[in-house]
């Protein structure tokens, strides 16, 4: 009974602890990025240690937030879940903000191909936070390309995906994301990514449908592709 009793305080902590870390690595992100930004292979010798810094420092960012999704989904007053209307050209551009000198200090190129006044009805912070990580994640198996794209499907629903010119994704991480087969955190750290998307995209719902994420290797650029639907 004890325990039940102290249980909201204890979320609370931690949700508030993950939020000031998040916070702090913002910080270091942002550093990094203005350093990237003035700098060049050719004038700074730690350049490409300067890129994976960033890079890695992304990926703890997305760590946290996922963490913080999750406390959402358990409704907790002091991270809600809100739903209201975006447009697809205003989360393209947060998406190409938050990756843009990451992107640049690798050398990867960004492909656009959006319907910028298609509308959608989402939590606006989670799923930008899902796409910026889908980014993040194809930094990792592209060779020199990732498209964006964004397109109305099934007469008012939303299909964002992320593709790569890689070698596509392994197969474990295709079957973990498949419903039947559950995710191994110890052995495959993406898995925990795939895991929060999915469990954001099923937070947006309309009537009778339900948001979904599924991985992909293929498409039109010959890699992972990675596929998020919301109602």
């Amino acid at each position: 009974m004890e325990e039940s009793q102290h249980s909201p305080e204890l979320f609370l902590f931690l949700a508030s602890t993950a939020h000031d870390m998040k916070n702090s690595i913002s910080v270091l992100s942002g550093t990094l990025e203005r350093l990237l930004d003035d700098a060049s292979p050719q004038t700074e010798k730690a350049y490409p240690q300067m890129a994976q810094m960033l890079y890695q420092t992304r990926r703890l960012n997305d760590n946290l937030m996922q963490l913080l999704a999750l406390y959402k989904q358990v409704g907790k007053p002091a991270y809600p879940f809100d739903m209201q209307p975006l447009e697809a050209g205003q989360l393209v551009e947060q998406v190409v903000a938050l990756a843009r000198v990451l992107l640049e200090s690798r050398g990867i190129a960004l492909e656009l191909d959006v319907d910028p006044e298609l509308v959608a009805h989402v939590d606006e912070d989670l799923i930008v936070g899902v796409v910026s990580h889908a980014v993040n994640n194809a930094v990792h198996y592209t060779r020199d390309r990732i498209a964006l794209s964004v397109r109305g499907v099934d007469g008012d629903g939303v299909e964002i995906r992320v593709e790569d010119n890689g070698d596509g994704f392994p197969p474990a991480l295709l079957a973990a994301g498949t419903p039947a087969s559950g995710v191994d955190f110890l052995t495959n750290s993406a898995g925990l990514g795939l895991y929060f998307a999915s469990e954001v995209a099923r937070m947006h719902r309309h009537r009778d449908r339900v948001g979904a994420v599924r991985l992909e290797n293929g498409g039109r650029m010959g890699g992972g592709c990675f596929i998020l639907t919301l109602p």
